[in-house]
């Protein structure tokens, strides 16, 4: 029997993004595998159900769901569309299961094997599956542009009839893969692009996009590529230092995040009343509470003529390059899971075994099988 692979329809609020593009639609096919989306799946990224050549498009979900052996999502699939699958069926998407508890309980009871995006490892061989990464690149390219939408000065030095400009200083919190496309987004509007990270690592890479690094002596290399949580005598080293350039930045770009816990507390209430009036602080880490103690998640507010832009779900904004780079991970995870038309799922392989969250009706990612169960499991 060949695979069925069903893609449904987005139901999470502003969700653009879509699981499978055309394109990738495609090359499943030709790997032998039938190809089932819900009418107007693509819609929100302008990809029409007439560009899905040999794919079945279905009207009812519950079909779908029904027929399907592996279904695709970008966010959690809702406890209604867990209850409409088979079990034993494969659901791939962000699972974000430290929000969805009751969504991994069902999903164990239902025997659905889960596999979590957000969990794949941070090794080499899974660079390519690391949607996380994928996404966090559309985030900071983002995150410059509302920087300088909101921004009450120029970015670039200009030269007018009535002298010149001084350039933006904009400052970025942050060097991970959404830092880094936030500064060199900034450095090609012209920019002066200050950065900074507790990671000595990314000095080389901050300076390798033009800007300067904010060298603070306190190092926090964590696991994973992400930064361990600071002391509190590191914190007040770092916010002391920190607050001098965050006082002189017309822009502010913070971008430190830790998928499955909340953002760390980086700018104080304090630090932003020291800000020049007029100026902007983007927190994209708002999906986490945000790096501002003041940021309030999916509002822009103005706190003492400071302006505080914490903007959710960035990546949905650039539907149609984020729907490919997404598809093209999951199509990469695929690839190690469909053998001569036939699903095979390998747990010697450390991605798989490392992405799944739930299988025969167990919760095998352990952190949040402890969040759910207790700690005796």
């Amino acid at each position: 029997m060949p695979i069925n692979l069903a893609v449904p329809k987005e139901h999470t609020p502003k969700e653009r993004r879509i699981a499978l593009v055309p394109d990738i639609a495609a090359r499943l096919i030709k790997m032998g595998v039938t190809v089932s989306i819900e009418k107007g799946m693509g819609s929100n990224a302008f990809f029409a159900d007439d560009t899905y050549k040999d794919t079945q498009i279905i009207e009812s979900a519950v079909k779908l769901f029904r027929q399907a052996d592996i279904i695709l999502k970008v966010q959690a699939p809702t406890e209604a569309e867990i209850e409409q699958m088979k079990e034993g069926a494969i659901v791939i998407g962000f699972m974000s299961p430290h929000l969805y508890p009751e969504r991994v309980k069902l999903l164990r009871d239902k025997k659905i094997t889960s596999l979590a995006m957000e969990l794949i490892p941070r090794i080499s061989r899974a660079q390519s599956m690391d949607a996380l990464s994928s996404q966090a690149s559309i985030a900071g390219y983002k995150a410059a542009l509302m920087g300088a939408d909101l921004a009450n000065v120029f970015f670039p030095m200009l030269t007018t009839a009535a002298g010149t400009i001084r350039p933006a200083k904009v400052l970025v919190i942050g060097a991970g893969v959404a830092g880094l496309q936030a500064i060199a987004t900034a450095r090609r509007l012209g920019a002066m692009v200050e950065a900074y990270d507790v990671r000595a690592a990314t000095k080389e890479q901050i300076q390798s996009l033009g800007a300067k690094f904010v060298d603070i002596p306190v190092q926090a290399e964590g696991t994973g590529g992400y930064a361990r949580e600071l002391t509190d005598a590191e914190k007040q080293q770092q916010q002391a230092i920190l607050a001098e350039h965050i006082a002189a930045a017309n822009v502010v770009i913070t971008t430190a995040a830790i998928p499955g816990r909340p953002s760390p507390k980086i700018i104080t209430q304090a630090m932003v009343e020291k800000m020049k009036p007029g100026s902007v602080i983007v927190d994209i880490a708002a999906e986490g509470g945000g790096n501002c103690e003041l940021t309030q998640a999916g509002k822009t507010i103005n706190h003492q003529n400071i302006t505080i832009h914490a903007p959710l779900n960035t990546p949905s904004q650039v539907p149609i390059h984020g729907s490919e780079m997404y598809a093209k991970n999951l199509f990469n995870l695929l690839q190690l899971m469909i053998k001569d038309s036939e699903l095979v799922l390998d747990w010697q392989d450390e991605i798989i075994a490392g992405c799944t969250l739930t299988h025969a009706g167990e919760i095998k990612h352990a952190p949040t099988r402890t969040a759910i169960e207790g700690a005796n499991k």
